[in-house]
């Protein structure tokens, strides 16, 4: 498998090539150098006082969760918090939408990793209804201000969207629906927004286009193979921070 800081750089996710896979070999060699080579490069992090944010999106059972376990795995636990974000909450709703996030900004040296974000104003709520036409169009140029200050202050941001094909999602949600261990995972909600894919794909072509940055980028996976996406999830992270630590 080869570098793909290039071919992530598509931003819109027709253009992505879904079929791509790696045999259950080539992915643990891999995966067992990429860990290392990250930790070793999230000390460099800590030495240097560079915080490092994740941002990880996509679609529903698309594996967000799977691939922050195996970016975690090798990472001294003292440095990164992981955080699981949904609806807000009653003392969070009275404040800018933003304002939660912010206090989950990491600290100098420190990790952050958002499992869904900030993007969720012009992702599900855009679609939902939750944010009017004019609160989530005006969000897009509140989150590129958000992330400048971050990236101003010294953060390395790095955000990974998880593309997966309809039928893919379906065959997951199936077999969630029918493991007792992992069937907990599923919702009423998951299945309706189904429906409402073409929304949602909409919403997010526009996202990476309003959203992207060269010091704030966008790297759009192809997901309907787990060892492909968790792959090249961990080749591009060693390949950020390297560059923004040299």
């Amino acid at each position: 498998m080869k570098s793909n800081m290039n071919t992530s750089r598509i931003l819109h996710l027709n253009q992505l090539d879904k079929t791509q896979s790696l045999p259950p070999d080539a992915y643990q060699a891999k995966m067992k150098v990429l860990k290392n080579r990250i930790r070793e490069l999230t000390f460099l992090s800590k030495a240097k006082d560079r915080p490092v944010l994740f941002v990880f999106e996509g679609w529903d059972a698309a594996g967000k969760g799977g691939a922050i376990r195996r970016l975690t795995q090798e990472i001294d636990p003292r440095l990164f918090e992981v955080h699981n974000i949904s609806a807000p909450n009653s003392e969070e709703i009275q404040h800018h939408y933003l304002w939660r996030f912010w206090n989950r900004i990491p600290q100098k040296g420190h990790i952050g990793i958002f499992d869904r974000s900030y993007y969720g104003r012009v992702l599900v709520e855009r679609v939902e209804g939750f944010a009017t036409e004019s609160e989530w169009f005006r969000a897009y140029e509140e989150i590129s201000l958000f992330e400048e200050q971050l990236v101003s202050f010294g953060t390395i941001v790095i955000k990974f969207w998880l593309h997966i094909d309809s039928d893919e999602q379906l065959l997951r949600f199936e077999t969630r629906k029918n493991d007792p261990l992992k069937r907990w995972k599923l919702t009423e909600e998951d299945w309706r927004n189904r429906d409402k894919w073409s929304l949602y794909e909409e919403a997010a072509n526009q996202m990476f286009q309003k959203t992207d940055a060269p010091k704030a980028p966008w790297f759009l996976v192809p997901a309907n193979d787990k060892y492909f996406a968790r792959t090249m999830i961990l080749e591009t992270v060693v390949e950020r921070l390297q560059e923004e630590l040299k």
